[in-house]
């Protein structure tokens, strides 16, 4: 049996003893994606998300957020109603969503629609929907990261201690506001009726929204996964460019240094990863020539 194979062997226990522990019944159950959090089809329309260990507080806030989402009309998941969640398990939290009614990959646009209706809500009062942290889990990700040489394991803690100074040292930019925290393409999506649905809450939080705008900024120069066409609608239908500020070279190097270090996470448990983990940091050392950087996508 293979490291993978074993992850998705405990995904599964984890959610068999969750649900039966939240009532739910999860026979028939059908796995969607094994990746940062294990995603699991339960009969009835329901989606179950299994975390990784020690994120149990953040799973109980992705609830909370979605139903705050929900009562102040913003479309995104929904977390199952009628369930006292999360559901913790040797560690690791289990919460239950609502499936998405059929829906299509978002772009740009749909990118820029979601933030926009995002930034622009008063932040929740009922309970504390806490304080953007760009480094979370990085050196933990570092430290696992045992397909790396324990020299560029180095490089990586000196390169994160480097952008945490540069982080405190931001210019002033736009009003703090609620952000998404990982407001990627994959990220959002298109329904059918033509609404723009948030996914993926873990990260909400309290930050300067340019933080969820460099993502588009990211997307489309550093890996050219969207036209510079697609990046000026994203700016218009949004209403300001990130790269105009003087901050935004910070908050890109700390996006695509969040890129490296979870493919260092993968790799330790998919090994055909390993050299991507290796090429990444070859081009955040200036190896491999100037952006845009042909990174190969890890799940």
């Amino acid at each position: 049996m293979t490291q993978i194979s074993n992850v998705e062997t405990a995904a599964w226990a984890i959610l068999d003893a969750a649900s039966r522990r939240a009532g739910l019944d999860p026979s028939g159950a059908e796995l969607m994606r094994l990746g940062e959090n294990s995603l699991f089809r339960l009969p009835g329309g329901i989606v179950a998300r299994v975390s990784r260990p020690g994120q149990a507080a953040a799973a109980a806030r992705e609830v909370a957020v979605a139903r705050w989402l929900e009562a102040n009309h913003v479309p995104a998941v929904q977390a199952w109603p009628d369930i006292d969640q999360p559901v913790e398990v040797d560690g690791r939290a289990v919460t239950w969503w609502q499936e998405l009614p059929p829906h299509r990959p978002g772009t740009a646009l749909t990118v820029a629609t979601a933030l926009r209706r995002l930034h622009d809500l008063p932040p929740p009062t009922d309970f504390d929907i806490g304080c953007l942290d760009p480094f979370v889990r990085l050196a933990e990700r570092i430290d696992r990261a045992t397909t790396l040489t324990e020299a560029d394991r180095t490089w990586m803690r000196t390169h994160l201690s480097e952008l945490k100074t540069r982080y405190a040292g931001l210019p002033e930019g736009l009003s703090e506001t609620v952000v998404h925290g990982d407001a990627w393409i994959g990220n959002v999506v298109s329904t059918d009726d033509g609404e723009a649905v948030l996914l993926d809450l873990e990260r909400c939080s309290i930050g300067p929204p340019e933080w969820d705008l460099t993502s588009t900024a990211v997307k489309a120069f550093t890996l050219a996964g969207i036209t510079a066409a697609d990046y000026i609608t994203f700016v218009r239908a949004y209403g300001h460019d990130v790269t105009s500020w003087s901050g935004f070279e910070t908050l890109r190097d700390i996006r695509e240094f969040r890129m490296t270090c979870m493919a260092a996470q993968v790799a330790v448990e998919n090994s055909a990863r390993h050299d991507e983990v290796v090429l990444r940091l070859a081009y955040l050392r200036g190896e491999r020539g100037p952006r845009p950087w042909p990174w190969t996508p890890v799940p």
